[in-house]
Formats: C-alpha cells, sequence, structure tokens
C-alpha cells in the first residue's frame, strides 16, 4: 500500500490517478478525502494530529506528503513543522519511506536563473524560512538513518482541470478566456518556468517507487527554455483564440492592493520571484529516467483543450 498524505490538491489528484500502476492499494488522507478513481481507499485524518498522522500511515511502504495550506504565513508557521515532524515519526515507527512534495521557497533569490538541486539554500521570505526548516528537518531524519525519505521539488505548476491554485491558471488562462487583460507580478520581461502537473506527479511516482533516489532532492520533470510573462500570455491568448492583454501588478500596487486583498498580501513577498529570470533546470531527473517533459506549447494546448473548449 501506498498513502497520499494531504489529498485532494492537485498534486494529490494526479498522484491517485498513476500510482495504482505500483500499488494495489492506494490511500487518501486528508481531514475530508474523496475518492479520484474507484480503486483509492479514503482515510479521514488531520495531519496536525500526531495519533491521526500514526494512524493514516501504518501498514503503508511508501508516504507522500503533498499537503497544501492556506497561503498565509502564520499558518504555515505554526502547522508546517508539526506536520512535518509527525510524518517523519509515523514513518519511522512503521518503516514506511516518506516522499515530500516541496517547492523552491528556499533557494538563494539571486539564483533563480538555472536552478537546479545544488542552487544554495538562502530563503529571503518568512514563507521560504518555513520552507528550508522543513525540508531540512527531513534531510536530517533521513542522515540520521531515522526515516529513509527524499524530496521532489517543483517550480510554479500549471496543468488541466481548472487548478485554483495555479496562478497562472488563475491570472492568465481563466482572465483571458473571460475576455479579460491577463494578471502578472512584477514585470513580463523575464523568463519564468512552470511545472506541468501531470509530469509532476509521474515524476513524483517514479522517484517514490526507485529505491537509489531515497536520501536526496530531485528535481521534477520540467521543460526547459522557459516563455517571458509577455510570451506565456501571447501563447495562451493565440491558443484560445483572443486578444492577447495584459495588467501587471508592480510592488507599489501589490501594497496598496494588499491593504484589502489577504492572498495579494501574503504574495507580495514572493514577488521577487517575477522581477527576474525564473528558470529551473531538471536535468538530473531527464537523465536518469530517461523522460522528455512535456514541452510548453503542448501543456497550454492541452489546457486549452481540456478547459476551455
Amino acid at each position: 500500500m501506498q498513502v497520499i498524505l494531504g489529498a485532494g490538491g492537485v498534486i494529490g489528484n494526479e498522484l491517485a490517478v498513476v500510482l495504482p500502476a505500483y500499488a494495489d492499494e492506494i490511500r487518501l488522507v486528508s481531514r475530508t478525502p474523496t475518492k479520484v478513481i474507484e480503486s483509492n481507499e479514503t482515510f479521514a485524518a488531520d495531519l496536525v494530529d500526531s495519533g491521526q498522522m500514526h494512524a493514516a500511515v501504518e501498514g503503508a511502504e511508501v508516504a507522500y506528503l503533498v499537503a497544501g495550506l492556506p497561503y498565509r504565513t502564520s499558518e504555515w508557521q505554526a502547522k508546517w513543522p508539526v506536520i512535518m515532524q509527525n510524518a517523519i515519526e509515523a514513518c519511522k515507527a512503521h518503516g514506511t519511506k516518506l516522499v515530500f512534495f516541496d517547492n523552491i521557497y528556499m533557494y538563494d533569490c539571486d539564483r533563480l536563473d538555472g536552478m537546479d538541486e545544488m542552487t544554495p539554500i538562502r530563503p529571503t521570505s518568512r514563507k521560504g524560512e518555513v520552507r528550508a526548516n522543513i525540508a531540512q528537518m527531513l534531510m536530517d531524519a533521513v542522515q540520521s538513518g531515522d526515516v529513509q525519505g527524499l524530496i521532489a521539488r517543483s517550480a510554479d505548476f500549471y496543468g488541466p482541470g481548472r487548478q485554483q491554485n495555479s496562478v497562472i491558471g488563475v491570472s492568465v488562462f481563466e482572465r483571458l478566456a473571460a475576455g479579460k487583460a491577463a494578471q502578472w507580478l512584477m514585470s513580463l520581461e523575464h523568463k519564468h518556468s512552470f511545472t506541468y502537473t501531470p509530469d509532476a506527479a509521474v515524476g513524483t511516482a517514479l522517484l517514490g517507487n526507485t529505491a537509489d533516489a531515497y536520501g536526496g532532492v530531485w528535481h521534477l520533470p520540467t521543460a526547459a527554455d522557459p516563455p517571458t510573462g509577455q510570451e506565456w500570455i501571447d501563447r495562451i491568448a493565440a491558443e484560445l483564440g483572443v486578444t492577447s492583454k495584459a495588467q501587471v501588478a508592480g510592488s507599489a500596487i501589490m501594497t496598496i492592493m494588499g491593504l484589502f486583498n489577504e492572498p495579494l498580501r501574503e504574495l507580495k513577498e514572493m514577488a521577487y520571484q517575477y522581477d527576474r529570470d525564473y528558470v529551473f533546470s531538471s536535468d538530473k531527473f531527464n537523465a536518469r529516467f530517461d523522460f522528455k517533459p512535456t514541452s510548453y506549447a503542448d501543456g497550454i494546448k492541452a489546457i486549452a483543450e481540456a478547459d476551455y473548449r
């Protein structure tokens, strides 16, 4: 059996579809879990509760921690360390391997152009500090021999299914499809990588079921040579058959609007990811698994066909 901790989000739902290729039983764990495919098992648990985490993990060979918390710094600071510690302790107790689906918030903000698994850890945001802390918790447990674990890291992501926590999905695809101007942060001139969510799920499952992948960090498969913000908007508009229009929210606008909009206020500290090139490399993964990530052209086309036609 393999278990998805924090099921119900975009990556959890994609994993629920691909993991049956590796295990007969797939258990989906969240406070209110719902089957994605008929063969899934559901298990209600709050990952902040140690006892419920232990019960959720019991009997599993591999656990995938893909939980998403509300985009609020105070909640991340209060809950993420608890969730990670509970997952480590539960996996140690049950002999379960732990795969952590992570982002790149902890990376040095001056080294985003060509990020790979060796990019220095130097968070410059409060959310980045949380992510650096919990990633180190897992790596410390791995190095001490308490658990077998790995980190599967993704860039910002995009994919089919009207993904409400995908910035480009909400701010570009949905707005253009509705005849509105796309919205982008800081500057349209810089390159920005996005990981295609079906690729991310396939990659995470591959890593979780590859014995020699454990013990370190992997970047999930992501197409090379990403478009600039303007190119993203132009290509999406062309695929949707609409006029390309864009609005840019700079730092000053984000500050003012953040007074009345909590999500935007919480996003402001991450805006630096859009004022420079953000290029994510998955060369290590691609070479190890002979994997070709979905191209940006194919990803955009698939989303347009799945969600807007």
